[in-house]
C-alpha cells in the first residue's frame, strides 16, 4: 500500500529544510515528509471531509472524465476542477490529459499519513532556550 507521508512545519522551517538538501548539508530520510503545509487547519482545509470523500470516490470508481466524476458526486464540474488543481498541487491527486482534452483524475496513494510535531527537534530546543 502506497503512502504519502505530510509534514507541518513553518515557512521559515521549510525554506531552512530545502536550503539545507539544496547544499547537501541534509538527505532527506525515507520516512521524512514530502509534502508539507504550514499548519493543521490548511491541511485540514485541502483534506476536509468532502475533498477525502472525493479522493475515495476516484480512488474506488475511476473516473474517465471530470464531467463523470461531477455526475458520481453531484459537485459541479468548474468546483470539481479548482478542487483537483489544488490536491493536485499538494500530490494528493494526478489530473492526465486523455482524449480529446479530457482531464482524468487519478488518485496515486492509498494512504496519506499526517506527521504532526508537538516538540522542536533537540537542536532548536537547546537554541531557542
Amino acid at each position: 500500500m502506497k503512502t504519502l507521508r505530510v509534514g507541518i512545519a513553518t515557512y521559515a522551517e521549510m525554506k531552512a529544510r530545502t536550503l539545507a538538501i539544496a547544499r547537501g548539508k541534509h538527505q532527506p530520510k525515507a520516512d521524512e515528509p514530502r509534502v508539507w503545509f504550514t499548519s493543521a487547519e490548511s491541511f485540514a482545509r485541502v483534506l476536509s471531509d468532502r475533498n477525502r470523500d472525493l479522493l475515495r470516490i476516484i480512488a474506488q470508481y475511476a473516473p474517465g472524465s471530470l464531467a463523470e466524476l461531477a455526475q458520481r458526486t453531484g459537485r459541479q464540474k468548474s468546483n470539481l476542477s479548482r478542487t483537483l488543481k489544488t490536491m493536485e498541487r499538494y500530490g494528493f491527486v494526478r489530473l492526465e490529459h486523455g482524449e480529446r482534452g479530457r482531464l482524468i483524475p487519478r488518485v496515486p496513494y492509498h494512504r496519506i499519513s499526517l506527521v504532526l510535531p508537538l516538540l522542536k527537534p533537540p537542536r532548536e530546543r537547546r537554541q531557542a532556550a
